[in-house]
């Protein structure tokens, strides 16, 4: 898989977990534990995003 396509894939990862922590925090009695880490997760990808950016400029 080239850098650019493991790129783009993680970039969907990232822009799917932004949407399951709205939906899960819109709804009554949300999970603040599932939260946490759905969010923890979408953190993790996103260094690994900024991480592989930066590799490719170089």
């Amino acid at each position: 898989m080239s850098l650019h396509a493991h790129l783009a894939e993680l970039s969907e990862k990232h822009k799917l977990l932004d949407r399951r922590i709205e939906e899960e925090m819109s709804r009554p009695g949300s999970n603040d534990v599932e939260i946490t880490r759905l969010k923890l997760e979408k953190l993790k990808l996103k260094d690994e995003i900024s991480r592989l950016s930066t590799k490719r400029s170089h």
